[in-house]
């Protein structure tokens, strides 16, 4: 495949002979006195010159599109299926879909340091995060969600400061405060103001989330983006099974079109597409910079929600989404 031969020849320039031997192949080499992982190692990170940041910034902003279907999605395929039923199935075709390119590819298992990564990956992004917000999508609305969801790039890029030791400008936290400050304002606007049942849940959803979404990035800077997905996918797949089985004996379930079609987008769009673009975009840009992108999710969703949902939408929609716009704007050309 190409994303694999890719990967190998970027391994060998980046990575010398002697310093292959000691770390396997694709793995990541420490900066000599840092301990750290070193940005551009990995077949998705691409050079460090600033050569490729629009092509990452184009996959993560693709992953972030992909990500403001993924309530509009819920909200479908719980007409069909219960909360845990819809979780379960969501993780077990997805998992089906990675393992079956997984073993196409003759991909071979990730080195044993990589697996407490992808444990935290799949725990947050492909576990957690998906329970929490449809649980909470039972009491609130997709507009409200967005409230608490409108806060990750914020908890992405904090996170991420402390896990990488990359400290970004003090431009860059302007940035992203004035936009999350946007974000929270619009949301809370278009909900009216009040808090739901279901807040603990997204909160809760939220950490997990960019704990994960910070993880996956760094995996994603020594391993090739699908890698990262496809195996965090795979450990989840026994308990997805198990969680299915057990969900459809006790929850009711029945079959509609948008239930159908809810459940195939999780599946295939948010959890492994979106997953897939949105950790190589945070290989090649940083984590930072790519979670700032997420700023626009919110309004994206809210967007969907109209046309997908019949839900209303603020006059002020495009005052908020040029205020983000231009927050963005300001975290891509800060110092990260």
């Amino acid at each position: 495949m190409t994303a694999q031969d890719s990967a190998t020849a970027q391994t060998t320039i980046a990575v010398g002979t002697d310093d292959r031997s000691r770390f396997g192949s694709g793995s990541a080499v420490p900066d000599s006195g840092s301990g750290s992982i070193r940005p551009g190692s990995g077949s998705d990170s691409g050079p460090t010159d600033g050569s490729l940041l629009p092509r990452g910034a184009m996959l993560a902003a693709l992953g972030v599109v992909s990500f403001s279907l993924t309530f509009p999605g819920t909200a479908w395929g719980l007409e069909s299926f219960g909360p845990w039923t819809l979780v379960s199935l969501r993780i077990a075709l997805s998992a089906l879909i990675a393992g079956a390119l997984l073993l196409g590819q003759r991909v071979p298992f990730p080195d044993r340091a990589h697996w407490p990564g992808l444990a935290v990956v799949a725990g947050g992004s492909l576990i957690g995060f998906p329970l929490l917000t449809t649980i909470a999508l039972q009491t609130s609305t997709t507009s409200h969600a967005a409230v608490v969801i409108g806060l990750l790039p914020l908890a992405t890029a904090a996170l991420g400061a402390v896990r990488t030791g990359r400290r970004p400008s003090r431009a860059f936290w302007a940035a992203a405060l004035a936009g999350a400050a946007v974000v929270a304002a619009f949301t809370v606007q278009q909900s009216g103001g009040a808090l739901s049942a279901g807040d603990v849940y997204l909160f809760a959803a939220l950490l997990v989330c960019a704990a994960a979404y910070v993880e996956g990035g760094r995996l994603a800077s020594v391993m090739p983006g699908w890698h990262v997905v496809g195996w965090a996918l795979v450990l989840c797949l026994p308990f997805a099974l198990v969680g299915a089985a057990v969900a459809l004996a006790y929850e009711p379930w029945r079959l509609t079109a948008h239930g159908v079609a809810g459940l195939l987008w999780l599946a295939a769009g948010s959890n492994f597409f979106g997953l897939y673009v949105w950790y190589r975009g945070l290989a090649a840009i940083g984590v930072p910079k790519a979670s700032q992108l997420q700023l626009a999710q919110p309004l994206l969703t809210l967007l969907w929600s109209v046309l997908l949902l019949g839900e209303h939408l603020s006059p002020a929609a495009p005052l908020a989404a040029v205020g983000v716009l231009v927050c963005i704007a300001v975290t891509q050309r800060a110092r990260s």
